[in-house]
């Protein structure tokens, strides 16, 4: 795969989208919630390329919710694919994905891209990557799972994974609260030193 020639990564969650509207994204990754409206703040933005994935933010399965599956990681990947092949029909791209927050989905996805791109760097170095684009990153362990199977990493990015949740609660150790009132103590409790 050629290296995707994109000069600008940005992360955010959709209370900040009209914040890059006139930054020149070329490329967005949306990953919502089912049925959640239309998002109005890409009306503002120039002629980019959009894909939507729909599916919630869950680490557990609940009733009614959308668990994220091995598909949506593939569409992830898909998306990178698309992404690696438009490079000859542009001088440089700027990508952005988002999620409801900017903090789970869409760093998850950000570091599936990452590690897609990167097939020989390593796994805390992908993280690291991750935090200089998105120092709030608590990426959904889940999809990083599937994207560990789907990439070959063989365990490594979920082993990596552990360390980064471990490096947040280190240096905000009120995540760690947060995290567990929205339901996600097996993360918390998955932080390796």
């Amino acid at each position: 795969m050629k290296p995707i020639s994109i000069s600008v990564l940005t992360v955010c969650g959709i209370d900040e989208l009209p914040n890059h509207g006139t930054l020149g994204v070329t490329h967005v990754l949306s990953l919502i919630d089912p049925g959640s409206p239309a998002l109005e703040a890409f009306q503002n933005y120039d002629s980019h390329h959009r894909t939507t994935l729909n599916f919630h933010d869950i680490i557990e399965p609940l009733n009614g919710k959308v668990m994220p599956g091995p598909e949506h990681v593939a569409e992830v990947l898909q998306f990178g694919e698309e992404l690696a092949a438009s490079r000859e029909a542009r001088s440089d791209g700027h990508l952005l994905v988002h999620c409801h927050m900017g903090v789970s989905r869409s760093t998850a996805a950000m570091l599936t891209l990452l590690a897609q791109v990167h097939p020989g760097e390593t796994e805390d170095r992908l993280f690291a990557r991750l935090r200089e684009i998105r120092p709030q990153a608590w990426p959904n362990s889940i999809m990083i799972g599937y994207a560990d199977d789907l990439l070959g990493r063989e365990g490594r990015l979920t082993a990596a994974l552990r360390r980064h949740y471990g490096h947040r609660i280190k240096h905000d150790p009120e995540v760690a609260d947060w995290m567990a009132r929205l339901g996600r103590r097996r993360e918390v409790e998955m932080a390796a030193d």
